[in-house]
């Protein structure tokens, strides 16, 4: 399999982990957003909205796109180990907690949406920085209230980590990493990544950790 993506893309951190939980390994060929390689004809042919991840099957077929997409996937073709829990209520508890990152707060804050507040807004950077990091925090809070519930253990659902873990981390990653965000307000979603980050699957593909974010 060759996985399309970017060092700095949390939506290309989220396919990575998840592919690292499954013991799956893939070809990484870099989109460098920085650089505009996503609006390149050739990558274009392959993911026509023109971002990251993609991931092309060994079998053939359609590429794969959307993060959340692909970790499904993942999901229904590798089973085990799992990284969503067996019950239907507990399926959608994880798919609601990932979604308030990859739906909700990620999308706000992606190259493209910064790029066009730039370029057509003419909005300054601190502006946009300012607008950047309420977004990411904001979905973190969402988060935060949600964990508070029963269901939640040593992960976000449970004692195991799941999709929801894997979004959650993303998040953090933005925050914490690229927008400068005062967590104190979400210390059970804090206490968590760092639970992950005890994980190679989690720790291993963290973009700063990454050849890309030492050049930057």
């Amino acid at each position: 399999m060759k996985l399309y993506g970017f060092w700095r893309s949390l939506a290309t951190y989220r396919v990575k982990v998840a592919l690292g939980l499954k013991g799956m390994k893939v070809d990484e060929v870099s989109i460098d957003l920085l650089k505009g390689m996503q609006h390149q004809a050739d990558f274009k042919a392959v993911n026509p909205q023109a971002v990251v991840p993609v991931l092309i099957l060994d079998e053939g077929g359609p590429p794969l796109f959307q993060s959340m997409a692909i970790m499904e996937y993942l999901e229904e073709t590798r089973p085990q180990p799992a990284i969503l829990p067996k019950d239907p209520a507990g399926r959608a508890r994880v798919r609601g907690l990932a979604l308030i990152a990859a739906a909700d707060g990620h999308p706000l804050v992606t190259p493209r949406i910064r790029g066009y507040m730039e370029k057509e807004l003419k909005l300054d950077e601190p502006t946009r920085n300012k607008w950047l990091s309420h977004w990411t925090l904001e979905a973190l809070k969402a988060i935060e209230g949600h964990l508070k519930e029963k269901e939640t253990g040593k992960f976000c659902h449970g004692d195991s980590p799941t999709m929801a873990d894997i979004c959650l981390c993303g998040q953090v990653v933005g925050a914490t990493a690229y927008f400068k965000c005062d967590v104190s307000s979400v210390p059970t979603a804090m206490r968590i990544y760092e639970e992950c980050m005890k994980i190679d699957a989690f720790s291993k593909p963290h973009p700063m950790k990454q050849p890309g974010a030492q050049a930057h």
